[in-house]
């Protein structure tokens, strides 16, 4: 049993390739795999390995950056180890908005999931999707609209159209994104800008299915794919042939084939693009069953 624990900070920071050095090393001895951002205001990261060795790589960050507590972060297990090796990148803005995460009409507006419920009942409440379209289509809460923008530097366009007098709940999948969003409506003069703390992650780990608002599955950047309640795996998943959305309908169609197509490409693509997804998912198979990684293999 694999633990993937979720986490992000915003702090500013300094030394950056030094440390990601240090950290890549760690990270390879301790055999944790996964994702970890840092830039200069802070750090993003989702990691999986075993329980000992988690605990061991959080206290090691921490000490690293001089980090007490985490803004955000969960816990959970998985079957599998939902990461091929560990990627620690440096990027100069985690959320591309052109904005500092430090500005003095940053607020703490964060709501823990009780309270959560209790604002999206609000009829006069405007529930907001941070999420990119195709995450929105597969799940999201009730009646929360999304802005369909696939880059979120467009997304101030849409947020400088809104009602300033209107309560925003605001969520994403951890929540980082909305940390960007709530500190641009809050210098626009939005009084009542809210945020879901942990994000759906943290929601769909701490609210029984009973009394959920949520509908869906959540896409999340690992082998993992899309995840429910208690963050079990989901049933959606990714076509390899197009990178759209393939549901169990589809998988039922006999145009899906695992690793090749799906309803939506399998009359575009070419009789050779098939055949060298064939050979792929073949090659895919057979590591698969001798317990390896195959080079084909590719994080979501």
């Amino acid at each position: 049993m694999f633990t993937v624990f979720g986490f992000y900070k915003f702090k500013k920071l300094n030394l950056l390739k030094k440390k990601r050095a240090i950290l890549q090393d760690i990270f390879i001895k301790n055999e944790v795999k996964g994702t970890l951002i840092i830039f200069k205001e802070g750090l993003n990261g989702t990691i999986s390995g075993k329980s000992k060795n988690i605990s061991f790589i959080k206290k090691k960050i921490k000490i690293l950056f001089k980090i007490k507590t985490f803004d955000s972060e969960n816990l959970s297990k998985n079957k599998f180890q939902p990461f091929y090796r560990p990627k620690i990148k440096i990027k100069n803005e985690v959320v591309p908005m052109g904005l500092s995460i430090f500005s003095k009409t940053k607020k703490n507006n964060y709501l823990e999931p009780v309270e959560w419920n209790k604002l999206i009942k609000n009829k006069n409440t405007l529930v907001l999707d941070a999420r990119k379209p195709f995450e929105y289509e597969v799940g999201t809460f009730k009646k929360a609209i999304n802005p369909k923008v696939n880059n979120f530097r467009e997304f101030p366009k849409y947020l400088n159209k809104l009602n300033k007098k209107e309560p925003v709940a605001m969520f994403c999948t951890g929540g980082i994104r909305c940390e960007k969003a709530s500190v641009y409506l809050n210098q626009k003069g939005f009084k009542n800008v809210f945020q879901l703390k942990g994000g759906i992650l943290n929601y769909l780990m701490k609210v029984k299915k009973q009394e959920s608002m949520w509908k869906g599955e959540c896409f999340v950047f690992d082998n993992r794919v899309f995840v429910k309640h208690d963050l079990v795996i989901g049933n959606y998943s990714i076509c390899s042939g197009c990178r759209n959305l393939i549901s169990l309908i589809d998988k039922k169609s006999n145009k899906y084939e695992e690793g090749v197509s799906c309803p939506r490409c399998h009359n575009k693509l070419t009789n050779i693009q098939k055949t060298r997804f064939r050979m792929r998912q073949k090659q895919i198979n057979l590591a698969k069953k001798a317990g390896k990684k195959h080079i084909f293999q590719k994080e979501i």
